[in-house]
Formats: structure tokens, C-alpha cells, sequence
């Protein structure tokens, strides 16, 4: 791929990296009104013109509400993320916003090393999606900043659809047996998607968010296209044969995603970060016991993930009905940690909210002196009042023979899972909606 980027992108991107040395907030044409997006706004509707907004309600009565605009450098970012579901008198405000952080990719041989966003003007290559990419759903118009064809800024590229998932849930009420009486409780669900497709040099960037009716949100890149055919020069050892023989080595590289995270549960900026560790310990002739621990993060952190960790954020204003606070669990998809650079040696941070710091490395924005250009140089010690969330998910991608052509997808990511948002699982049937607690008949 080095070749191919220099060839195909970089010629392009020097021309539209001056312009955009500060971060842009230029946001869309309007488009089309279509499954999900709603037209007229309600009381509850989040705060924006209509061309701006996404609105979806799903199976089991759960709405998801959003605005979104186009940045220069970071592309599609998404605004006050609220979720309402059944049985909640108003929307639950979640995210403040929410966009990429970076993605970046380094190269085995030493010989490349790439910020996609900051640096190869991802956000330009911006595609336009075809109608059968967007089923039952509307594609969105979006203005470009910074567009490499000023002539023609406006890309048919954002589209707002449902999903199918699978079962949401399933119960049986008839035990181990089988009878006339035993009744199956199950519901097929569906996530509202978002998603735009970014290319840059070979590799086209498919980006979702999806949003789930039980609250939990899923947000993941998927690496397609193709292999730069330059790129079949790894003499040393480090590349993978492909084609006939062994002739043709790729080079491997590795893809190194980061997110960032504005939370605003119930409304507030102040949320607060907790840890959990749990330890097994084992007795001879015993059955293992296991603690749970929980820390309260106090202070900016660089965290590294664990077989039995966890973080969690907790809302300091909002309580479901059981009196429980709100939160959301950070649960990291499969990664591979890429260890050449220190903000790629951790897997989230937690760091004070500071305008200036938008990007996980390169940073465009000056933060002033001594401040640094990645996002391990924030972690200094302040104290976390207005917590900003880094989720960093890494892929060695070592190309195979079945990446030609075109290359399947490989997913990257993380969700965000409810925890206490709601006093029961917000999909429960009515049915069932008395079992909150211990349940079980006196005897």
C-alpha cells in the first residue's frame, strides 16, 4: 500500500491538508426523509434542523434519537445521543458525541507509517453509497469540507437504516419439560445503523454505529477494498506469499482504531469512572471463590485491559427506577495491541475534557507548549471532572490469499453496554414485567 498512497491520495491530500490544519465543523446538505429519520420534531426530539437528525423507534417501543454533522478530519460525528425506551416518560440523554479518534497505521518493514485521519485526508474520501448499500433505510446528502472537488462538495454518503440482530431475547416458562402449557417469551430485534464508507489509498473504511432496542450501542470499523497491487515487496521476511508460489510477499501493517467518547448521562458532563478487577482463589477441596473490587478512577488513566477488568460510566445526576445510578460498561471487542508507539500500548484512556484534544495521535489542534500531539501525553494527573473516553481496538493485519479481490471485511470495535439505565431489561413483555427482584412465591 505505500505506493498506492502516494500515488492515489497523497497527491490529493496535500492539496486539502492545509485547509483543514484546524479541525472542521462543516456539516450536510439536507437530504431525503426516509425509515430512519423523522420528519416533524416532537417535544422530545433531539436538538436540531430535521436534515440533521436521526429518529428511530424499534421492536419493543425503544426510540433512539441523535443529531450528526461532517467534520474535516474526523468525519461523521454524532451529537446528543438519547434513548428512550418503553416505559420512560423522556429520552435518556447518553453521549454528548462520538466520532472516530484516529485511525493509525503503521507498517512491519519500518518503512510507512500513516494517521489516516489527520494525515490522509480520510473524511475526503468520503463515498457515495448505492441505494441497495441502505435497504428500507435513507441515504443522507453530505457536505465535505475541504472536498477535493470544490465543484462538487455534496456526497450521497451517510445512510440511516435498520438491521435485523437475531434474538433480543428468549425465555421458556415450562422448565425442563415440554407440555401444552410451556410458553416461549423471544423477540426478533432490530439496531438502527448508521454508517458512512471512507476510503483512503486502497482501503475503504466502513464505519457504523448501531443502536440497539435494549440500550446497548455497538460502534466498529470494517477494513474492505483491496491490496495495493504496488505493494508485494516485503523482502524481509516479514510480508505473506501471495498469488502462485512464493513470489509476491505483501507487507503487513497493522490498523490501530481509536474512538472518542463525550458522555453526558442524564445531561451532565460530570460523570464519574469506576474499575472492577475481580480475583479467583482456590482452596484445595474447595469450590474457587471470586471478589470483585471496584476502584473509583478518580485521576486521568492510561488503562490496559484484563481478563477480569472492566470500566463502567456512571451518570452523577441520573437513577433508574430502582433507585440504582445509570451507567454504561466500556466492553472491548478483540484487539491487538500494538506496542511501537506509547498511545497504542493502552487500551482506553480516561482524560480531562480539553477542547484542543480531539485526535489520539496527531493531534492538529495546538494545546499549547509541551502539551504533546497524542493522547498518552493528556494523562498527567488532573482530575477527572469532565471525563473524556479513548477506546483503542488494534488489528496486525498479515494479508492472506482470500484478501484478493475484493478484501472481506474485518470488523474492529467495541460496545457500550447499559448497566442500570433501566430498573429491567427495557424489552421485558408485559407479561413479565412484575419479576423485578426476588420473585419467588412464599412458602
Amino acid at each position: 500500500m505505500p505506493e498506492s498512497r502516494l500515488r492515489r491520495a497523497r497527491a490529493r491530500v496535500a492539496a486539502a491538508i492545509g485547509a483543514s490544519a484546524l479541525l472542521g465543523t462543516v456539516a450536510v446538505a439536507a437530504g431525503p426523509v426516509g425509515t430512519a429519520q423523522a420528519a416533524p420534531q416532537s417535544p422530545a426530539a433531539a436538538d436540531c434542523s430535521a436534515p440533521y437528525r436521526i429518529e428511530q423507534k424499534l421492536d419493543g417501543g425503544t426510540t433512539w434519537r441523535m443529531c450528526w454533522h461532517y467534520e474535516s478530519n474526523a468525519g461523521l460525528v454524532l451529537d446528543k445521543v438519547s434513548y428512550q425506551p418503553k416505559g420512560e416518560s423522556a429520552p435518556i440523554k447518553v453521549l454528548t458525541s462520538a466520532k472516530l479518534g484516529q485511525i493509525h497505521v503503521p507498517y512491519d518493514d519500518g518503512s510507512n507509517e500513516y494517521d489516516d485521519l489527520t494525515g490522509q485526508g480520510f473524511a475526503q474520501g468520503l463515498q457515495q453509497l448505492d441505494p441497495a448499500e441502505c435497504p428500507g433505510g435513507t441515504i443522507k446528502t453530505v457536505r465535505v469540507p475541504d472536498a477535493w472537488d470544490p465543484e462538487h462538495p455534496n456526497v450521497k454518503g451517510l445512510c440511516a437504516t435498520t438491521r435485523a440482530r437475531g434474538h433480543a431475547y428468549r425465555m421458556g416458562t415450562g422448565g425442563f419439560g415440554a407440555g401444552e402449557d410451556n410458553k416461549v417469551y423471544q423477540l426478533q430485534g432490530k439496531d438502527l445503523l448508521v454508517y458512512t464508507v471512507n476510503q483512503v489509498g486502497w482501503y475503504e473504511y466502513i464505519t457504523e454505529w448501531r443502536f440497539a432496542g435494549d440500550g446497548t450501542m455497538t460502534m466498529q470499523v470494517g477494513a474492505t477494498g483491496t491490496l495495493s497491487p504496488m505493494d508485494y515487496d516485503a523482502g524481509d521476511g516479514r510480508g505473506w506469499p501471495l498469488g502462485k508460489g512464493a513470489k509476491d510477499y505483501a507487507t503487513s501493517h497493522a490498523h490501530n482504531v481509536f474512538w472518542r467518547l463525550n458522555f453526558g448521562l442524564d445531561g451532565s458532563s460530570k460523570s464519574k469512572v469506576e474499575q472492577y478487577d475481580s480475583k479467583t482463589t482456590a482452596t484445595s477441596g474447595r469450590i474457587p471463590k471470586t471478589k470483585t473490587t471496584r476502584t473509583k478512577v478518580t485521576k486521568e488513566l492510561a488503562g490496559d485491559a484484563a481478563p477480569a477488568r472492566w470500566w463502567r460510566v456512571v451518570s452523577s445526576t441520573g437513577k433508574n427506577k430502582d433507585g440504582h445510578p445509570r451507567s454504561y460498561e466500556i466492553v472491548p471487542g478483540h484487539t491487538t495491541k500494538y506496542q511501537g508507539r506509547s498511545f497504542t500500548k493502552h487500551d482506553v484512556y480516561f482524560t480531562e475534557y480539553k477542547k484542543c484534544e480531539q485526535f489520539a495521535s496527531n493531534n492538529l489542534r495546538n494545546c499549547g507548549a509541551g502539551a504533546g500531539k497524542s493522547v498518552d501525553k493528556w494523562v498527567n494527573g488532573q482530575t477527572l471532572k469532565h471525563p473524556i473516553v479513548w477506546v483503542n481496538i488494534g488489528f496486525h493485519h498479515i494479508a492472506r490469499d482470500e484478501d484478493q479481490e475484493p478484501m472481506p471485511l474485518h470488523w474492529q470495535g467495541f460496545q457500550l453496554s447499559p448497566r442500570d439505565v433501566t430498573a429491567m431489561n427495557p424489552l421485558t413483555p408485559p407479561a413479565l414485567s412484575g419479576h423485578n427482584g426476588h420473585t419467588e412465591e412464599e412458602r
